[in-house]
């Protein structure tokens, strides 16, 4: 599982933005800049639908106004799933949506779990992540959970 002083991972996951879909290099992504992301198990599930996102959703303001360049939702979803759950949500430009299809990324990060009922899913979790170096790392007892990883809990981080 990725650590603190851990580098980002290289990949590619496909993008979900008010400014256009397309695929990203990750490590490309993330360099010369405060990135806080948070990976979800699932779009339009329970908690991550009326808590997790919301929360950054909501905060994206003041998280900005601590030096974050972009807010990052990673899941292990389709990119037709996560621009779904971006207009469910009202995301705008606040939350870059994350689709990593395979979960491949998720792996890489050492996040993903294999869900009894659902399959290959992403733990519930957040980092802070500066100039492609993680600086904090907060992940979640179980994939119900909603505290160290919430949008409050992060913005005491930075």
């Amino acid at each position: 599982m990725i650590k603190v002083g851990d580098k980002i991972p290289e990949g590619k996951v496909a993008k979900i933005a008010a400014q256009g879909a397309g695929l990203i290099n990750t490590r490309e992504f993330f360099a010369g800049k405060k990135v806080v992301m948070f990976g979800v198990p699932g779009a339009f599930t329970p908690t991550c639908s009326e808590k997790h996102l919301p929360g950054f959703v909501a905060l994206a303001d003041r998280l900005k106004a601590k030096g974050v360049s972009d807010i990052v939702c990673l899941s292990v979803n389709d990119r037709h799933v996560m621009n779904a759950w971006a207009k469910d949500q009202n995301v705008g430009d606040k939350v870059l949506m994350l689709a990593d299809g395979r979960g491949d990324f998720t792996k890489a990060l050492g996040m993903d779990i294999d869900h009894e009922t659902l399959g290959l899913r992403s733990k519930r979790f957040a980092v802070i992540v500066d100039n492609g170096v993680v600086k904090h790392v907060a992940l979640e007892e179980n994939t119900g959970a909603h505290s160290v990883s919430s949008a409050e809990s992060i913005l005491k981080h930075l």
